[in-house]
């Protein structure tokens, strides 16, 4: 049987059994409390019996995950109290991930792969604007049009709204004004960068599971600090993507004795903050149905709370840290989170998570017969690799010995919505001048004729945006 060493008390070691790791999980805690070092220990814990393991680094701190740490007096003390045998410090095989490309390989997948519901989460639409990018995506698949980046979706925009009459009677009413909204949505999107998201080549899921030649399994940290600060929906639609995409791909494999894959989500709260009800509903069924894909998933946060209950109640592991209780509606929140706890006769575990220092946390894990173990106070180990970031020396010497550097780093721009509607422009307009010139009388203008005519508008104003926007990036928060 596997096992991951979480903590000790009462003179006795807490273990989480690795077989239970599908079950996924839960750290919450204020800030300063201790979670970003348990997240660290938990992934440590699952690369060392090989488990690859993706997570997301809000603050910047993970990349010491990749460095052995150093000794240290309260290390050492720490280490002796919980009973550690065969501590070393050592680094752990690691992979960086950057969807701005900047600090890892780039992260990208394509319009038509990111789906109408998550993109119209992202670009916070109402129902009526929804429905109209579901037709987009109908439109597109009857045409055969590929939506791979933001140019593509905006191209067939317009020429929806160029032949809505036609287009009325068989997909619904496109009204200018909901196209108008999509379209200043897709521009603030762009200035913050979703442009770097969109395109190809897409990641393959099957480089977040690799393990290297002694086994242990591979750490893909995504630097998600830009991210999560200046592109928050962004940074929970890539999420939720990637949960949704590992859902539709992975195998079943029934019971094993570890996860194929474990997935930590820091800041979850922005998974769920106004995300429409039937995105919550599908995030619900994934987490629920994922583990029978081998797949474990750990959301961060300060709070419990901030994940819905009926995600909640599915999170085997529960670790939390200290909560303050300034205000009576801080003492109602302590009250609930302890209330998600298996009781334990022997704490007053509303009272203790006030309490509890810096490295000390509650925890609840699960008996292999899926039952919970009563709560305990724990003092979380210490990490084997480095806490706090490495210098960026350090990550460039990684990131050239990665065994993606060639595969991701050059974008590619294939055939697709864009290019297949500027070509057909262009032989349209070839057309046309051979009629002027050989004086064909006029024929009425077909819908096809329309798609084109819209498509070199749509390639014009593409340019005539980008000037726009060279001059005033700084007045519309461009970078």
């Amino acid at each position: 049987m596997k096992e991951i060493l979480i903590g000790g008390c009462h003179n006795k070691q807490i273990l989480m059994d690795a077989a239970m790791g599908n079950r996924h999980g839960m750290i919450s805690g204020a800030t300063g409390t201790g979670k970003t070092v348990t997240l660290q220990i938990l992934a440590e814990g699952f690369c060392r019996i090989g488990v690859p393991v993706f997570m997301a680094d809000i603050k910047g701190d993970l990349s010491g995950i990749t460095t052995a740490g150093k000794p240290h007096e309260k290390i050492t003390e720490r280490i002796e109290k919980i009973g550690i045998k065969n501590f070393q410090h050592r680094g752990n095989p690691a992979v960086f991930w950057d969807i701005f490309a900047q600090t890892g390989h780039p992260v990208r997948t394509t319009i038509s792969d990111i789906g109408p519901l998550l993109l119209s989460s992202l670009l916070e639409l109402n129902d009526t604007q929804t429905g109209v990018i579901y037709s987009c995506f109908k439109i597109a698949d009857d045409e055969g049009l590929l939506l791979l980046d933001l140019k593509d979706l905006r191209s067939l925009l317009i020429w929806m709204g160029e032949n809505a009459k036609e287009l009325k009677g068989e997909y619904g009413n496109i009204s200018s004004s909901s196209l108008g909204a999509i379209q200043r949505r897709l521009l603030v999107l762009e200035e913050q960068g979703a442009e770097n998201f969109f395109g190809e080549p897409a990641i393959q899921l099957g480089d977040l599971c690799k393990t290297d030649f002694s086994g242990n399994g591979v750490i893909s940290i995504l630097d998600a600090t830009d991210l999560s600060n200046n592109s928050p929906r962004l940074y929970a639609t890539f999420l939720l993507w990637l949960l949704s995409e590992i859902f539709e791909t992975f195998p079943e494999v029934g019971d094993a004795e570890a996860p194929k894959l474990v997935l930590f989500f820091d800041e979850a709260h922005l998974l769920f903050d106004n995300a429409p009800k039937g995105l919550i509903d599908k995030i619900e069924q994934i987490v629920r149905l994922i583990r029978s894909k081998g797949v474990g998933v750990y959301f961060i946060s300060q709070s419990s709370l901030d994940v819905p209950e009926e995600i909640l109640g599915q999170l085997g592991l529960k670790i939390q840290h200290a909560l303050r209780a300034y205000t009576p509606k801080d003492r109602k929140v302590i009250k609930s989170v302890a209330e998600t706890f298996c009781s334990n006769p022997d704490l007053d575990v509303e009272s203790v998570i006030t309490e509890l220092k810096t490295g000390e946390a509650l925890v609840s894990t699960l008996n292999p017969d899926g039952s919970l173990t009563p709560v305990e106070r724990v003092l979380i180990r210490p990490p084997e690799s480095q806490i706090g970031p490495i210098n960026n020396t350090q990550r460039s010497e990684l990131l050239s010995r990665s065994p993606f550097e060639n595969k991701y780093d050059q974008d590619i721009d294939r055939e697709s919505a864009y290019e297949l509607l500027k070509q057909r422009a262009e032989q349209q307009a070839e057309e046309k001048t051979k009629q002027k010139t050989s004086k064909r009388p006029r024929k009425r203008q077909s819908a096809g004729e329309a798609f084109l005519k819209s498509a070199a508008r749509s390639i014009g104003s593409q340019l005539g945006r980008r000037i726009v926007r060279g001059i005033l990036g700084s007045l519309l928060g461009g970078k």
